[in-house]
């Protein structure tokens, strides 16, 4: 297989890193008083270092040096390997003072922005190139058949948008032990699987730096977590995630129907909040699996339940023959989990003063 040495360089890179690395990142953590203090909206009962994001974001970015230096690709393709090894370190630094001394959520959107218009940026200096230089979501594919081209007017709010949306998914998903990096590490495979059926060995290390920084974390951060990867961990990987489904194109159903149980929860929280009058960026505990662990179930069965529709849903999306049946396959996972979000809130509209 083309750069097959080159793909077991970088997960051995970053797993091995990120095993070292995330107790050092703990110990740091510790002494800095970079804690995670227990509050009525938290499940979890002791200050605990919210540093991990340090580890994840050394080792992938590691990972992804021999991807650039040794392995011969088109000038484009290394410009936008570039964009996501830097645009991944923004969004890791830029929210790194946050779990350090707590910035307003505006504050923290526009730092989004700010990391997923990087993303696009050099789409605007050569925007005549085929194929442009930057990360932009120009065309989907049909359900129905062909191709669907996005104008500029419309793909770049859309990519910004999704960039932006897929940060603030893990960052939400990131609310029991495991959950965010198993997510993760899940759609990394997955994604990983469909970047080698599409033949595109040179972007196929990128998706194993990030599988590799999972694995090498999740060990400290399943239940009981010993570390947390806080809001910059959760937004690198969120951010590294949006990059992989755009850089070889053709990989956005993927990346919902792996995604599509936390992307809805993301929805339908912001449609809950709004219809209190509230904030949408006003955290609360009504998340899916704060309702599920509501219920009684523990936070490792809804872990393994979460890793177990994800990675069900995703091997949909390679195992389907067409973009209709990926298609279906969104509308009964959206149906079912709709259902079940929409049974579980009506206990927080008969009882407000939980969320």
């Amino acid at each position: 297989m083309p750069d097959g040495w080159l793909m077991a360089l970088s997960f051995s890179i970053a797993l091995v890193l990120a095993a070292g690395l995330t107790p050092l990142a703990r110990r740091l953590g510790e002494r800095a008083g970079w804690f995670r203090q227990p509050t009525p909206r938290h499940v979890h009962t002791r200050p605990t270092a919210r540093s991990g994001g340090l580890a994840l974001a050394l080792a992938a970015t590691a990972a992804l040096f021999p991807v650039l230096l040794l392995s011969a690709r088109p000038a484009i393709e290394a410009v936008r390997v570039g964009v996501l090894l830097i645009g991944s370190l923004l969004a890791f630094g830029l929210v790194l003072y946050d779990d350090v001394r707590e910035l307003s959520p505006w504050a923290k959107l526009a730092g989004q922005l700010g990391v997923a218009l990087f993303a696009v940026f050099p789409y605007f200096l050569a925007p005549g190139l085929e194929p442009p230089p930057g990360l932009v979501i120009e065309q989907v594919q049909n359900p129905l058949g062909g191709t669907i081209y996005l104008p500029p007017a419309i793909a770049i709010p859309f990519t910004l948008f999704w960039i932006m949306g897929m940060m603030n998914t893990l960052n939400w998903l990131d609310g029991l032990d495991g959950l965010a990096g198993g997510v993760t590490a899940i759609a990394a495979l997955l994604l990983f699987i469909h970047t080698l059926r599409l033949g595109q060995y040179s972007l196929a290390p990128l998706c194993l730096a990030l599988l590799g920084a999972c694995l090498g974390f999740l060990p400290y951060n399943f239940h009981p977590a010993r570390i947390f990867m806080g809001d910059s961990g959760a937004m690198y990987l969120g951010y590294f995630l949006a990059i992989l489904s755009i850089i070889g194109g053709a990989k956005i159903a993927t990346a919902l129907l792996v995604l599509g149980v936390p992307i809805l929860d993301v929805a339908w929280v912001i449609i809950f909040r709004l219809s209190q009058g509230r904030s949408p960026l006003q955290a609360d505990r009504i998340h899916l699996h704060h309702r599920l662990l509501d219920l009684g179930l523990s936070q490792v069965q809804i872990v393994l339940l979460f890793y177990a529709f994800c990675a069900g849903f995703g091997a949909l999306a390679l195992l389907l023959p067409s973009g209709r049946y990926k298609l279906l396959a969104l509308v009964v996972m959206g149906l079912t989990v709709g259902g079940l979000l929409w049974r579980l809130a009506r206990r927080e509209w008969e009882n407000p003063s939980r969320a």
